[in-house]
């Protein structure tokens, strides 16, 4: 969702030769070729392969690899998205290259080291040379670290380019109909960060909660597969069996979330994608974490942080069942058209160093 419209947009210039890399980070078919398929992105003119592992290996793995395609290629910039360990592991390859790299959503702190995420965010924003900021927190959050300011471009959500491009084609797919369910009657559940799903103990507490909840509105559930596997791990199957109004579905493609995301009553999620694209919706959200990179989301949007209290997740849910919504705004720059901000401040950027 990030990559398809920088793609388009740097196809629109016959100066700019692009390659799209494919780490094979994410190599469930499900989350990852459902999404190029669906986005219309082209097949990744490199793909490393490198599956599933510890964090460790996982990026070693990366840099091995990526390492080979930057002596055979050669590029003046390469471009990283987000905060996944691809994202590590191809900026510190290319900074000890001297290649230049440019991050596109830089800045997002959640202040959490516990999450992989943000180790991952804050190493690549100190090595990075171009970074582009969705929010104005995500500028101060640079420059308070030390950042040379003239690298920061606040430039708005790639996200939301994506989001507005396809929700008229999304909405009509009768997702929710797919599972039985009414428009507007429902809650859509994701539920898979480490720190919510592998300690037993959290997981059945948040639980607890969606056992309530799922009494007064109907929950549909894409499980992610880690998700699915820590249900059987825990032995929570039963737990879910019995729930019989939270319904467990496999992992849905791009277009079924958003159409499920515009038809929600609410979203209960630990998904900081998920928080941005119900602000923009106008979908009410409970994130269930401790913390969010995202607090326009909470600022300016639909979400409330509800962490992983189950008396919290249910009351604030009962609120929202109740008429008692959160009204939200649109995020300053959250307009479609971040992609083409990126690829010119790139472009100038160049031209400056020729």
């Amino acid at each position: 969702m990030k990559i398809a419209p920088l793609v388009a947009e740097m196809a629109r210039y016959g100066d700019i030769e692009q390659a799209l890399l494919h780490t094979g980070q994410h190599y469930d078919d499900k989350l990852s070729q459902v999404f190029f398929d669906e986005l219309d992105i082209q097949r990744p003119d490199i793909y490393l392969g490198v599956g599933s592992n510890s964090h460790a290996r996982q990026t070693a793995q990366i840099m091995t690899a990526f390492e080979d395609v930057l002596l055979e290629n050669r590029p003046d910039l390469v471009v990283v998205v987000g905060d996944v360990n691809s994202t590590l592991a191809c900026t510190v390859t290319a900074a000890k290259m001297n290649v230049p790299v440019a991050h596109v959503e830089a800045g997002l702190r959640s202040n959490d080291r516990a999450m992989p995420e943000e180790i991952n965010r804050r190493v690549t924003d100190v090595l990075a040379d171009l970074l582009f900021t969705t929010s104005r927190d995500a500028d101060a959050n640079l420059i308070r670290e030390g950042v040379s300011p003239e690298k920061i471009h606040f430039v708005g959500n790639v996200m939301i380019d994506t989001l507005n491009l396809h929700r008229e084609r999304a909405k009509n797919m009768g997702t929710p109909q797919q599972f039985g369910l009414d428009p507007g009657q429902y809650a859509l559940l994701t539920l898979h960060r480490p720190s919510n799903v592998d300690d037993r103990e959290i997981f059945s507490g948040i639980f607890g909660a969606l056992e309530s909840i799922q009494r007064d509105v109907p929950i549909l559930f894409p499980a992610h597969p880690r998700t699915k596997k820590r249900i059987a791990e825990f032995g929570f199957q039963q737990r879910f069996d019995a729930a019989v109004n939270i319904q467990i579905v496999d992992p849905l493609s791009y277009f079924q979330i958003l159409d499920a995301m515009l038809h929600a009553k609410l979203v209960l999620t630990d998904s900081g994608g998920l928080q941005e694209e119900t602000t923009i919706l106008g979908v009410p959200c409970l994130t269930i974490r401790e913390n969010t990179e995202r607090p326009v989301t909470i600022t300016a949007g639909t979400n409330i942080l509800v962490g992983t209290d189950p008396q919290k997740i249910l009351s604030e849910t009962r609120k929202i069942l109740s008429g008692e919504s959160k009204a939200g705004e649109i995020p300053e720059l959250w307009d479609g058209r971040a992609s083409e901000r990126i690829v010119k401040t790139m472009r100038e950027w160049y031209a400056k160093r020729q």
